[in-house]
């Protein structure tokens, strides 16, 4: 129960499109979702294939709680080599989509091969056929869902697929879900594209079961109250969503400005949750429209945004007006602060863009960042970008190489490569604010040190997803420690990677983590999966999924060498705020890190460590 035990295997070669049994002794090791996908993918590939060849395969995967009345099940991941990274891939959205794959009778899609021309993959219930996607090649995310939706003439079709930098080769392009829902980092939508498949539209009627639908429905009740009564996800998050952070990091001298020279931005709060709140412009109306919630979410910390019809990004663009997705925490930063815009109405543009065409705001910020301090030493020129200045500050910069990036035309191909190519090109790679080839979000690690640890250790490249030790460090969650400290630090980014393993494999939120524990997980999903899930068994899950996931990348050819960050964080010290004259010790955490984890002094897992997790 959870489980449809059913996986649909889709040869995009041949066209074949075949259900399997998914294999239920890995699910008893691995649960579902982000762990048991990555033990397909690690039983199936080599770990060193090119991301972008055939023999790289792609698998979307659902939770066992995706599709319940468990609060944000709405979850689901694509699991695959990233194209950016050429590291394991774990990319997780929300919206419609998961759930409705799970509603139709399936665990997971495993992609393989390469169609010789467009396609998009159909699935009504246990009906799933490749069809051609010619016409839709060439089309925005937008388009392509305003299209199949006519074609199949069904509302409620859920319909995910790439925009025209996922077919372009963009190598940090996005899956897009529900028009602005992503799974949005380490290019998956890259691999897609390079497998000619542009979309995947899904309805389904079957419902998910559980084991104990009684004991179920009495723990969803009691942890949804726990939703409720908590300050961040009962109020915060619904109010001000993830960009009630922007004022708050700006503070504590942790928001990373102007391609991280800085931790500061005297423009936050111009771009703040706050801000998104205000009446402005022409039209005297408030940037935010209203709040959204994914599938089952009783949190709904999504946007809903409109820029005003005068601003010059829109004034004659009438398919902008309408309301989209709206800026979230991470792409306000990396295209704001990070770039030094404080412009409201030019970053809603800029990531409607990126929701459109289908990339990573994050990746694409901090490459932008990582261009306009090359032009400012010189080494990019007005020739090479059109004649558009790429100073610093300025939003025409931003928005004109967001259309650009897009679709891969003119210096958009360059910015298209991310930040560690781009540097590397110009002769800088110190200048990439990156780890294992992947942009670091919106946490400097001289004011959050348990960040720079995270990111180091991150399987993904630099990631906010995988350690998120900012909850402990600024937000006092589950408890305070000293965000400048190095102390104890260890301890917590192994805790924290370890239960987020498990929470990415349930089919949940991890939002919901602002107030629940792993105690929170267990009931669920204990009542709703077969077999008996106590707590010592998920937090086991989580530490195994790590420590495979490290087995994989060591098989692609990472080594410990790789954990690391970039120069800057390590010797450039904060220059203003609480951690002024402050420089990142990971050189400090990252031994004990290895011995917690059970690993050598070169960050290989002992055999002991192997055994005892039965990898």
């Amino acid at each position: 129960m959870g489980w449809h035990k059913k996986v649909l295997r889709v040869n995009l070669t041949t066209g074949s499109c075949t259900p399997e049994p998914l294999n239920m002794e890995w699910a008893a090791e691995y649960l579902g979702q982000r762990g048991l996908a990555t033990k397909y993918l690690l039983e199936e590939i080599d770990p060193k294939v090119d991301p972008l060849s055939p023999d790289n395969k792609m698998i979307f995967a659902t939770g066992p709680l995706t599709g319940t009345a468990a609060s944000t099940s709405a979850r689901y991941s694509v699991i695959t080599k990233g194209a950016l990274t050429n590291a394991i891939a774990c990319s997780n959205s929300g919206g419609y989509f998961g759930a409705e794959l799970k509603f139709a009778g399936w665990d997971m899609i495993i992609f393989e091969g390469k169609a010789a021309s467009p396609v998009y993959l159909h699935i009504s219930d246990d009906h799933a056929e490749l069809l051609p996607a010619d016409d839709l090649w060439g089309k925005s995310v937008w388009e392509t869902d305003e299209i199949l939706h006519q074609r199949h003439q069904d509302p409620r079709l859920r319909i995910s697929a790439i925009g025209v930098s996922g077919e372009k080769g963009v190598l940090y392009a996005c899956i897009v879900n529900d028009l602005h829902r992503a799974a949005g980092r380490s290019g998956v939508g890259t691999v897609m594209g390079s497998k000619n498949l542009k979309a995947i539209a899904v309805r389904g009627t079957q419902g998910v079961q559980v084991k104990d639908p009684v004991r179920f429905m009495q723990a969803v009740g009691e942890k949804k109250q726990v939703l409720a009564d908590n300050a961040v996800t009962g109020q915060g998050l619904p109010t001000y969503g993830t960009q009630v952070l922007m004022n708050v990091i700006n503070e504590v001298g942790a928001l990373p400005t102007n391609n991280a020279r800085d931790v500061q931005f005297e423009g936050a709060s111009n771009i703040s949750g706050e801000a998104m709140h205000e009446p402005r412009g022409s039209e005297n109306k408030p940037n935010l429209v209203t709040n959204q919630a994914c599938f089952g979410c009783t949190i709904a910390c999504g946007r809903i945004s409109r820029v005003d019809k005068e601003h010059y990004t829109v004034k004659n663009r009438p398919e902008y007006w309408n309301a989209s997705g709206g800026l979230e925490y991470e792409a306000a930063w990396s295209l704001g602060a990070d770039t030094g815009v404080d412009d409201l109405d030019a970053l809603t543009f800029a990531n409607f863009v990126c929701n459109e065409q289908g990339y990573d705001p994050i990746t694409f910020g901090a490459t932008i960042a990582a261009a306009m301090e090359l032009y400012e030493m010189g080494l990019i020129t007005d020739e090479e970008t059109g004649g558009i200045p790429l100073k610093f500050g300025s939003a025409e910069a931003l928005t004109k190489m967001a259309e650009l990036v897009g679709k891969a035309e003119g210096f958009g191909k360059t910015l298209g490569m991310g930040s560690k190519r781009l540097c590397e090109k110009y002769g800088h790679p110190e200048l990439s604010m990156s780890v294992k080839g992947q942009e670091f979000p919106a946490y400097d690690p001289r004011g959050i040190q348990g960040m720079g640890l995270t990111y180091a250790t991150s399987n993904r490249g630099a990631c906010h997803l995988r350690s998120y030790t900012v909850a402990s460090e600024i937000l006092g969650i589950p408890e305070k420690t000293d965000p400048l400290a190095t102390e104890g630090k260890a301890g917590l980014v192994k805790a924290f990677q370890d239960a987020t393993a498990a929470v990415d494999s349930t089919g949940l939120c991890l939002f919901t983590t602002f107030a629940w524990s792993l105690d929170d997980f267990q009931p669920q999903v204990d009542a709703a999966c077969e077999g008996e899930w106590t707590l010592e068994r998920l937090s086991e899950l989580g530490e195994r999924i790590w420590n495979m996931e490290r087995q994989f990348n060591m098989a692609a050819g990472f080594t410990g060498k790789d954990d690391t960050l970039p120069k800057r964080l390590r010797k450039e010290a904060a220059k203003t705020g609480p951690a002024k004259g402050k420089v990142n010790g990971l050189k400090v955490m990252l031994p004990e890190y290895y011995q917690l984890r059970g690993w050598d002094e070169k960050g290989v897992p002992t055999a002991e460590t192997l055994q005892r997790l039965g990898l």
